[in-house]
């Protein structure tokens, strides 16, 4: 027998196989050797770079988290702001801030301060209180808390529910945290039992009724004894803290001291002083800062103190005895550069000649020369003995009424309506819109025969004023249904509509209609800036923050440093009320990138607040806190479509879905949160909206709209006769080139007014149904409203 009987199958060579090793099959012998490469090394360079590639991002990270970790929890740090938040009145806060303290700060010695340098955990802290019932100081110390300590007591807690753990206020300021942003967050149990068992049972408790209230990595910790505490502290010296994004983009500083200084100068300013940690960024001397509540200020000069709480020993005795001397030590002092310095532009100041005319220059005089040769160039059907001068005045045949419409004293001037934007040229727009009554732009297959006589009038011309105004009434209470058509207005009787909405004008489509935004703006556009590219300049602006800082310039302060600002020219009044206010809340000074003290149109995404019930009306005066800043607004409300470049203004903010709010407000860098407060005479501020900065743009096109509605007495298929949607037959006329449309979906125009006293002819595509409702939608631009008053603190 010959050779093995056992079956060999043929190997699938192309499994692992590479595009170009399927492909040498077809190349030479010679092109084989001089292209062919070692088996060996196939692969080895690209292998190498992608293991070399993850070592470096490996290493990158690690050294990334090593530099957070240092400049968090080294000697060279500021403290760390730990916010104790009571869930509910219950709760005393003194006694565990005052557990806390007692175990940070050194054996023997009292606490005097809020900010201890402890030696034995190698770490600072600042413990604050958050006072029940306080809004405001809730927030303010939210902002710049590194952890928000959530205290509870077990003796509160009911096993069926929260309602003892979390009151009303607690889980009010729970949501203003999350909007701003939660940084870490730790949960501590006070007043557990001191059975074992028992203390176990409370705590599973606790943590399965709290648990779904906080994120996720919220941990709780039992703190009535100091060995608990303790466990809590060695934790939170190891903890890695994660604070929201919009806090490290700008420097800040939290008030550990604020001082006035008068101003020799200016009677009515003075400077005021702020010590603190400067924290986030370095703070260089030329910026602006903002000062939340009383406004933007420039800097005359900072001064780099010694640290009050060293983490020295030796350092702590030499702190303790300049406390007592009152003696502070400046190391160093920056002072602007006049040149550098950036200046406290708020508004634009308008040219009032830049409309005046001027001598043409030699480029604007040729341009004239060659559109009026090409004018001459072009043949236009003119009537005979027709002069020059006259035929500059007759109109294009874009721009003419159509000619041959039923009546031609329509044809006067009408309302403007804005045309969709097509191929079709303006002579073939007109023809569409004023068609006959058999064409079939409108879908009129079924020409009826003629409506009721013209001279056969309503029943309404006989009726005085009163009882027309109280048949309009009950018309209006039987057909009107405001949540679902929200913008019926009602025509007066004693002013004209085409004077009363002479603002407005009617669009052919919503979406698609052109509306040019530089057209009639109001004057106080004249006092805003506006960016060619708002993207590009923040990238700009970002980046040029960013080398100033890793340039270590002389007029830049680092941070972590405890410095002294001196802010000039606040008004006294002000700076007397902020040292009042710092006795009990912490005052926040931050650092202002370029541009951000100049006015323009902010826009907010935008939602009414769960707790409040209250309506929320446009243009009403709010305090919008976003980020560190603080300003009054009136906002207007508006809709946020996606495609079209034009939005619906809205009357109310409406609960439940968001919002655009537009207002006059500096300018502010997005990302940042939003809260909105309402005060009321005599009432505390209360949360009325929540959200975010979304974008910057004064050319956002917000119009407001109204329906003005007729209702119909004739019928006669697709002709009906309509009444009480105007008065008078030149309104009617006025408003003849804008579309009608009905309730139940019919679409159509005005054909001619009927009588004197408002009634027309419209003509529809459907049969109109005897009791459906005839409307017209009008649009005008609005804008916000400019604020009185540009910060909470200043008077109106």
């Amino acid at each position: 027998m010959g050779g093995s009987r056992i079956q060999v199958n043929k190997s699938h060579k192309t499994r692992f196989a590479s595009k170009s090793s399927r492909s040498i099959h077809k190349t030479s012998l010679q092109d084989k050797s001089r292209i062919g490469k070692s088996e060996r090394n196939v692969g080895k360079g690209a292998r190498a770079a992608r293991l070399q590639r993850n070592k470096m991002l490996r290493d990158q990270k690690r050294a990334a988290i090593l530099k957070d970790k240092r400049a968090s929890s080294g000697s060279a740090s500021p403290p760390r702001v730990i916010v104790l938040f009571g869930l509910s009145a219950s709760v005393n806060l003194n006694s565990i801030a005052e557990d806390l303290l007692r175990l940070l700060s050194p054996e023997g010695t009292a606490v005097v301060h809020s900010t201890v340098s402890s030696s034995e955990y190698r770490l600072r802290t600042t413990v604050l209180q958050a006072p029940h019932g306080d809004l405001l100081t809730s927030m303010e110390m939210a902002k710049v808390a590194d952890l928000i300590a959530f205290v509870a007591s077990a003796s509160s807690l009911c096993e069926e529910s929260t309602s003892y753990s979390i009151d009303s206020f607690g889980s009010q300021c729970l949501s203003v945290f999350r909007s701003l942003g939660l940084p870490s967050t730790a949960m501590l149990i006070r007043d557990l039992p001191s059975d074992l068992k028992k203390k176990q049972e409370s705590k599973k408790i606790c943590i399965s009724s709290l648990s779904s209230e906080f994120p996720e990595d919220c941990k709780f910790y039992p703190a009535d004894t100091k060995d608990e505490l303790h466990k809590f502290m060695s934790l939170f010296k190891e903890q890695r803290l994660t604070v929201p994004h919009w806090r490290n983009q700008r420097p800040y500083l939290m008030s550990q001291k604020v001082d006035v200084v008068a101003d020799d100068c200016n009677s009515g300013k003075c400077n005021l002083l702020i010590d603190g940690y400067l924290r986030a960024h370095s703070l260089s001397a030329n910026q602006l800062v903002h000062v939340s509540g009383a406004g933007d200020f420039q800097l005359c000069k900072i001064e780099i103190l010694k640290d009050p709480f060293p983490m020295n020993a030796r350092k702590e005795k030499d702190a303790m005895e300049s406390d007592e001397t009152h003696d502070v030590e400046v190391i160093r002092s920056l002072v602007p550069d006049p040149m550098k310095q950036e200046p406290l532009l708020v508004e634009n100041v308008p040219d009032l000649l830049a409309g005046e005319q001027t001598w043409p220059t030699e480029a604007e005089m040729a341009e004239a020369d060659q559109n009026q040769k090409q004018k001459k160039l072009r043949k236009r059907t003119l009537p005979r003995g027709t002069s020059e001068y006259q035929a500059a005045w007759i109109v294009d045949d874009t721009d003419e009424e159509d000619s041959d419409s039923d009546n031609g004293d329509d044809d006067d001037d009408g309302m403007v309506l804005d045309q969709v934007e097509s191929g079709l040229t303006g002579q073939e727009r007109t023809n569409n819109f004023d068609l006959d009554d058999d064409q079939a732009s409108l879908n009129l297959r079924y020409s009826d025969d003629e409506t009721e006589n013209d001279s056969v009038m309503m029943e309404g011309e006989n009726m005085t004023m009163e009882q027309l105004e109280d048949e309009i009434k009950k018309i209006k209470e039987a057909h009107a249904e405001d949540e679902e058509y929200p913008d019926e207005v009602d025509t007066p009787i004693d002013v004209p509509a085409r004077k009363r909405f002479a603002k407005y004008r009617g669009l052919k489509s919503f979406r698609t209609s052109s509306w040019d935004p530089k057209e009639s703006l109001p004057p106080e556009y004249a006092r805003i800036f506006a960016f060619d590219n708002f993207a590009r300049t923040q990238k700009h602006v970002l980046k040029k923050a960013l080398e100033i800082e890793q340039g270590n310039s002389d007029d830049c302060v680092p941070a972590s440093s405890y410095v002294r600002l001196h802010i000039k020219e606040v008004p006294v009044g002000i700076a007397y009320r902020l040292c009042e206010i710092a006795k009990t809340a912490p005052l926040i000074a931050s650092g202002l990138l370029q541009h951000e003290s100049k006015m323009s149109v902010l826009h907010f995404s935008i939602k009414k607040h769960d707790s409040y019930s209250d309506p929320i009306k446009t243009k009403e005066e709010l305090v919008f806190h976003v980020g560190f800043r603080q300003f009054v607004a009136r906002p207007i409300f508006s809709t946020d479509s996606m495609n079209t470049d034009k939005h619906k203004m809205e009357r109310f903010l409406h609960a439940g879905r968001f919002s655009m709010a537009s207002i006059y407000a500096p300018i502010t860098f997005p990302p940042l949160p939003l809260i909105v407060l309402k005060s009321a005479a005599g009432v505390a501020p209360a949360v009325a909206a929540v959200g975010s900065l979304r974008r910057i743009d004064p050319d956002r096109i917000i119009l407001k709209k109204i329906i003005l509605t007729g209702y119909p007495q004739r019928v006669s298929k697709l002709k009906a006769a309509v009444r009480y949607m105007f008065h008078s037959p030149e309104d009617v006329r006025w408003f003849k080139p804008v579309e009608v449309w009905t309730k139940c979906g019919r679409r159509g125009r005005i054909k001619e007014p009927v009588g004197t006293h408002g009634a027309m002819k419209c003509v529809l595509n459907g049969i109109l149904q005897q009791n459906d409702t005839v409307c017209m939608s009008l649009y005008k631009r609005a804008f916000p409203k400019w604020p009185e008053r540009r910060f909470p603190m200043i008077d109106a």
